[in-house]
């Protein structure tokens, strides 16, 4: 058995989720936050079988694209404000093994 855990930006969260579900797949949901931008994002927990996690990892990858977002960043100088394009998105995955999963 594995954990999927799953780490995406918030307005990736619905469609994943709801992809995730469709395929009989049972998450858990959590608020966090991002380190990089500090903005918030979302945690998935995903338990599933040692064969699943493929799959899992391919509608991961259907849903949670990357893509270019213009912030507000310093250029290094005197903290002069300047429009910065960062890529976001995409997801960071960890799978872990359970050794044991109970339910009380």
């Amino acid at each position: 058995m594995k954990l999927v855990i799953a780490v995406i930006q918030n307005q990736d969260a619905p469609s994943l989720l709801k992809a995730l579900t469709n395929e009989n797949f049972q998450v858990t949901k959590l608020s966090s936050t991002g380190g990089f931008l500090r903005q918030g994002n979302t945690t998935l927990l995903i338990g599933c079988q040692d064969d699943q996690v493929q799959h899992i990892i391919s509608i991961v990858k259907q849903i949670c694209s990357t893509r270019d977002q213009v912030i507000m960043g310093t250029t290094g100088e005197f903290y002069d404000l300047q429009p910065v394009e960062v890529t976001v998105g995409g997801a960071t995955l960890f799978v872990v093994a359970v050794e044991a999963f109970k339910q009380v």
